[in-house]
């Protein structure tokens, strides 16, 4: 049975960078701002003292329509056939992205990062500092297909 709860969400800022099509992109080179609304700017204080942060935000270009179950990743055809969410493919059946990015900057209510996957325009729903005793596991295993994806172009 399902719980009846309403889910509300609304975007705490916005993604601001030169990305504005699906053109062939370096992510972890492009350098983005995070524009968060001004009356989040208090909530803001002290994450500047941060090298890295987790940006949560919502995939908006992606039609709703339900998404595949499964799919190769990258849409390799030398790649297995894998559920949706045993990828990291941006069709989901919730839209939300997840990407750990450098802080470079924080300059009032702007946060200057780099490595940002989101187009211009993209809604931010949530920041949070990322921390390498809770957020990095040692040792984590990874299917053996990520790992020929890491080794080849």
């Amino acid at each position: 049975m399902k719980p009846q709860a309403a889910l509300v969400v609304e975007p705490i800022g916005w993604v601001r960078n030169t990305i504005s099509d699906s053109q062939d992109v370096t992510w972890e080179e492009i350098e983005s701002q995070v524009v968060i609304e001004e009356r989040f700017s208090e909530a803001l204080e002290g994450l500047e003292e941060f090298s890295h942060i987790i940006v949560l935000f919502w995939l908006h270009r992606k039609k709703r329509e339900p998404p595949p179950l499964k799919i190769r990743p990258e849409m390799r055809e030398d790649m297995p056939l894998v559920g949706i969410l045993a990828t990291r493919a941006p069709v989901r059946p919730n839209s939300i992205g997840l990407t750990v990015v450098e802080l470079l900057e924080r300059q009032g209510n702007t946060l200057h990062v780099r490595g940002l996957d989101a187009y211009d325009g993209t809604p931010v729903l949530d920041i949070k500092p990322y921390l390498p005793r809770g957020d990095s596991v040692e040792k984590a295993r990874v299917a053996p297909w990520v790992k020929r994806l890491w080794e080849s172009p």
